[in-house]
């Protein structure tokens, strides 16, 4: 991962948004709770974090990524922006909340477009949904299946994507379905752009 962002990681926001659809409508819907806390996992760059935070204000925000060298465009992101919010180096697997920043539980957790990038993505929605506090939400946006753009244009992109170690994940909705029924929460989720993204949230 750091040999993949060693250089990439100065262009990545300004390359990424012109197809990381639906992070800012993910960000907006988090139903972020008076002074509650947001973690994000895998926060590549702090772009989201520093959305997150300007808005909801007043939450405490936090966001770990297992690439060092993301971590430092991170870092010098929300210096620049002003704002609180702490970081560490993890896992997404495995991360331990309270060694990095003495939290346990979170209000609000979030995955956005880093599923599709963690060989063990199963586990690692799992843990996420581990660490949030009771009534809290996990959320998630990432690529979808393209269904509604055609063959064409779904074989180009999942090419493209291959090139980046980016895997689309065919059982994104059944995972998160399974995990809401065995925690006794709910599902929502949608396919917006024609299928070009998935986002969902448990709550």
């Amino acid at each position: 991962m750091d040999r993949m962002y060693r250089l990439t990681r100065h262009v990545y926001d300004a390359t990424r948004k012109p197809y990381l659809l639906g992070r800012d409508r993910m960000i907006a819907g988090l139903a972020v709770p008076p002074g509650g806390s947001v973690l994000e996992m895998g926060c590549g760059t702090g772009r989201n974090l520093v959305a997150a935070g300007g808005r909801h204000p007043g939450a405490r925000l936090y966001g770990f990524d297992i690439s060092s060298e993301m971590l430092k465009s991170a870092r010098h992101n929300v210096e620049k922006s002003g704002l609180d919010i702490r970081l560490a180096e993890g896992d997404a697997c495995v991360f331990d909340p309270e060694a990095a920043f003495g939290v346990t539980r979170f209000d609000c957790v979030y995955f956005s477009y880093t599923l599709s990038m963690i060989p063990d993505w199963t586990a690692a929605l799992a843990h996420g949904l581990s660490l949030l506090k009771v009534g809290g939400r996990l959320s998630v946006v990432d690529f979808g299946f393209c269904e509604g753009l055609g063959t064409p244009v779904r074989g180009l992109l999942h090419g493209w994507l291959a090139l980046f170690h980016v895997t689309p994940r065919a059982d994104l909705e059944a995972e998160m379905a399974r995990l809401a029924n065995a925690s006794g929460r709910s599902l929502h989720f949608e396919r917006p752009a024609r299928d070009y993204a998935q986002l969902g949230s448990i709550f």
